[in-house]
């Protein structure tokens, strides 16, 4: 049974979608929810797992060496010998866990960590894991996983999205569609804000008196709500509706949010805003942002990547200076929001996913690069329910394949959802003749990751 329903589908369950000026009202969980909200790290173009969280010794004993393994077809098929990791791995905090030397400020957090070491993925092309990884599917048009989290739980705050995308300067390969609404209606799509002075477009006032404004917007609801009359149910007009109302509330809302003036010097000087890196500083200000929406009620906060003048993670050559600069960027913010959100109570009610849409492989494309890898990969979780301090499946010895525990992006999903308070197959809506979900007909809940 779904837990919400299109009106448009004709359905008779008893939990209908919410009215347009309902939208983001908070709802309450199918069950006992280990977290609020979720802020979604995402790694543009897909961090080297064997550089990152996952150490391989025989890899670097046989750099150089002819790669041992069958090698699978590759994006660019430019594959050439075994590529060791150019990067140490250390052991960090009570759980011993090994980071690379790229994480200096991240491995601080070791302790409250999960890495997932066994992730894959059915896509090795950009565009199509892009798709699948927020939406559950590899192909344009499903609603984005933030679509869904709204969607089932709606937002505590009225005058802010509860899906919210900072755009740090990269749209993923795929474009806006990673963040739509799809067949949902469409006041559940992403917002994309920006990490500057003027974060949203469009929401100034545009009118010399605040009255002159307010009668402009009764007067656009009156109207839209004739056409609803006379047309019944047009999710286009009520998404229309709901979003003038909500633009007009985050007109006091955004800059109140985006206001860092209450924030100390030490916090400042945490997140890189200070740094003599402008990714840096770009990206510091994204997770300051998104520790600021979760206080705020917001229920989904996804990040994107800075430009770092490189292809984001995506380094099919010079792999050295390309994640070192990417690493730059995210991991003195990435982890100053983990020391924040544990300071100020929140780590426990915040879920944190740091994932890319594939890995890459441990032979090199070409000399100095590596080709993309769907096959095993890393990722990992904090906060919000996870256990900390611990590795969950394995690849093979070179950190190719995932030889243990398997975790599919329908399962990560599944997980994610569970840990919100929601059972992934019956969180669904009825949509050309079928009860559709976040998670297709698939996915498993990771019990072993929950605390």
């Amino acid at each position: 049974m779904s837990l919400l329903a299109d009106k448009a589908s004709g359905s008779a369950l008893a939990n209908p979608p919410p009215s347009p000026g309902a939208a983001l009202k908070s709802r309450p969980p199918q069950y006992e929810a280990r977290a609020k909200s979720v802020i979604f790290l995402y790694m543009d173009g897909g961090p080297s797992q064997v550089d990152t969280f996952d150490p391989k010794p025989l890899l670097q004993k046989e750099s150089g060496q002819p790669f041992k393994m069958k090698m699978e077809p590759t994006q660019f098929n430019d594959n050439g010998l075994t590529l060791g990791s150019p990067w140490e791995f250390r052991r960090h905090g009570t759980s011993g866990m090994p980071i690379s030397e790229l994480f200096p400020h991240v491995a601080q957090s070791a302790d409250d960590l999960c890495v997932i070491r066994s992730m894959t993925s059915k896509f090795s092309e950009h565009t199509n894991a892009n798709y699948f990884l927020h939406t559950g599917l590899g192909l344009s048009g499903r609603p984005s996983m933030g679509a869904w989290f709204g969607y089932g739980l709606g937002s505590v705050n009225q005058n802010l999205p509860g899906f919210v995308v900072l755009n740090g300067g990269l749209v993923p390969p795929g474009g806006l569609e990673n963040f739509g609404s799809g067949f949902l209606p469409a006041a559940f799509q992403g917002s994309i804000f920006k990490p500057a002075a003027q974060p949203v477009a469009n929401i100034q006032p545009g009118e010399a008196r605040p009255e002159l404004q307010v009668n402009k917007l009764k007067l656009i609801r009156q109207l839209d709500a004739g056409v609803l009359e006379r047309v019944g149910h047009a999710d286009q007009v009520e998404a229309a509706i709901a979003n003038y109302e909500l633009a007009f509330r985050m007109q006091s809302a955004v800059p109140e949010l985006m206001n860092l003036q209450g924030e100390s010097e030490v916090t400042r000087k945490l997140y890189g805003l200070e740094s003599d890196y402008a990714p840096t500083r770009t990206f510091g200000m994204e997770c300051l942002v998104a520790r600021r929406l979760v206080e705020r009620g917001v229920r989904f906060i996804e990040l994107t990547c800075p430009n770092v003048g490189a292809d984001r993670w995506d380094q099919h050559g010079n792999l050295r200076e390309g994640h070192t600069n990417n690493a730059r960027a995210v991991d003195q913010p990435i982890g100053a929001l983990l020391k924040d959100l544990r300071a100020r109570g929140l780590l426990d009610s915040t879920l944190v996913v740091w994932a890319g849409e594939f890995g890459r492989t441990p032979f090199a494309q070409g000399r100095n690069g590596r080709d993309h890898n769907p096959f095993g990969f890393s990722i990992w979780l904090a906060g919000g329910g996870v256990r900390g301090g611990m590795t969950y499946g394995a690849t093979d010895e070179y950190g190719y394949k995932a030889v243990e525990n398997k975790v599919e992006i329908h399962d990560l999903h599944a997980t994610m959802l569970h840990l919100l308070g929601m059972d992934h197959s019956r969180l669904t809506v009825r949509f050309s003749g079928r009860d559709m979900r976040l998670t297709d007909v698939f996915g498993e809940v990771v019990h072993e990751i929950l605390a």
